[in-house]
């Protein structure tokens, strides 16, 4: 197969041209890293993320390379090669597909050709020149698609390459929607060399800022850091073994889902996502900045129902929402100590560090505010949610 890059005359399109347009890299870059987020759900990463800012290096880097070699008589091919080649052995080794790359090259391709007929309609270009430049940029973008393609066929022929690929699968597979195959996830443990345990949890984590690389797991450790959130499968988390991650997490912050079996890896992410997102916004506690899922159970459940029970607040407990924020918020915290240590007055002082007598005047007041006696049992688990959720979901006024 011949080479593109040969088939077409570069170096020939005059430098005055190319110049006026050389201002707009980082706005034609920008748009066409917009256009592939927006297609490509696999390259969708914010731009401050390692990988986000790799593709924006590359991406600027496409752009000012082409009009380099166009504009520049006798440039050097090898250079753009290897770095095209470069990149499609990193997709490889991560275990994207070929395919959404090439699609990332075509979507660049249609910016640019836009681009050059804006420039064509500003600087009143010849017909012959808009053709000439059009033909270059598809050739390049041929180029750099072949460049891309042999360095990723050479490095997914290699065995640690082939290995990333079928545990980038597995992770896929174990925490994807819908019924999950125990034959095809025994099979491709052993292609990845990764024993299928029992359970699993599956952690939710913050990337690393600042474009640092993410800590080294033990092998045991599935990992996909890809998108915003990444995620990690632990196998096994509550047998004798322990916790894989109690020391190599490097302080990112983290939620742990709950233990599931292997067919319900989706149900651990989902939780573990809605922990971390929870925590990050100060409605649940992490002071070592990995929070465990199942140590906060009313939060969450109270948080898949918040609509209902922000609904229903106003009409079960609109005596106690209608007082001013100060007292509502004294009240609030009283009965829910008082229906958490089981009715308990003094149990309830000392929690709340005030005089039990100070409890019991202010569970008097709720007594002549609310339309029901505090000790009937069918409204005992209603009045604790609704009270939970409002001082750890709804509150605005943080303590």
């Amino acid at each position: 197969m011949s080479d593109p890059a040969l088939d077409v005359p570069w170096g020939t399109i005059p430098r005055e041209l190319i110049d006026p347009i050389r201002p707009y890299v980082d706005d034609i870059a920008r748009e066409m890293m917009q256009w592939i987020q927006q297609r490509i759900p696999e390259y969708a990463r914010p731009i401050d993320s390692n990988y986000g800012r790799k593709m924006w290096q590359s991406i600027r880097r496409a752009v000012a390379d082409f009009l380099t070699i166009v504009s520049r008589p006798g440039a050097s091919w090898e250079t753009v090669h290897a770095t095209y080649a470069e990149i499609g052995a990193y997709e490889a080794r991560k275990g994207r597909s070929l395919e959404g790359l090439q699609t990332a090259m075509r979507l660049c391709g249609q910016v640019a050709a836009r681009g050059l007929a804006k420039q064509a309609a500003r600087s009143d270009w010849p017909h012959e020149t808009l053709g000439r430049l059009t033909e270059s940029l598809f050739a390049y973008l041929d180029a750099i698609s072949e460049a891309a393609a042999t360095g990723y066929a050479a490095a997914k022929d290699r065995p640690e390459t082939q290995r990333a690929q079928f545990r980038a699968r597995l992770h896929a597979m174990l925490t994807g929607e819908g019924l999950v195959d125990r034959a095809a996830v025994a099979q491709l443990a052993r292609s990845a060399g990764w024993t299928a345990p029992s359970t699993i949890a599956v952690v939710a984590v913050r990337p690393p800022a600042d474009g640092a690389p993410p800590p080294v797991l033990p092998p045991p450790v599935l990992t996909d850091w890809s998108g915003p959130v990444p995620s990690l499968i632990v196998p096994d988390p509550d047998g004798p073994a322990g916790d894989p991650l109690r020391n190599g997490l490097g302080g990112l912050a983290a939620a742990v889902g709950p233990t599931v079996d292997l067919s319900r890896g989706a149900v651990s992410l989902r939780w573990a996502r809605r922990t971390l997102e929870l925590a990050e916004q100060g409605r649940i506690e992490s002071p070592g900045g990995v929070v465990r899922c199942l140590d906060h159970l009313p939060t969450l459940v109270a948080s898949a129902g918040l609509d209902l029970l922000e609904a229903a607040l106003p009409q079960r407990l609109a005596p106690i929402m209608e007082l001013p924020p100060s007292r509502r918020e004294r009240v609030v915290d009283t009965l829910l100590a008082y229906l958490e240590t089981g009715r308990n007055a003094a149990a309830a002082a000392q929690r709340l560090q005030v005089h039990k007598q100070t409890v019991r005047y202010r569970l008097s007041t709720l007594e002549g505010l609310l339309d029901h006696d505090l000790a009937d049992p069918d409204r005992y688990l209603e009045l604790m949610m609704l009270l939970h959720t409002w001082r750890s979901l709804l509150r605005t006024e943080r303590p």
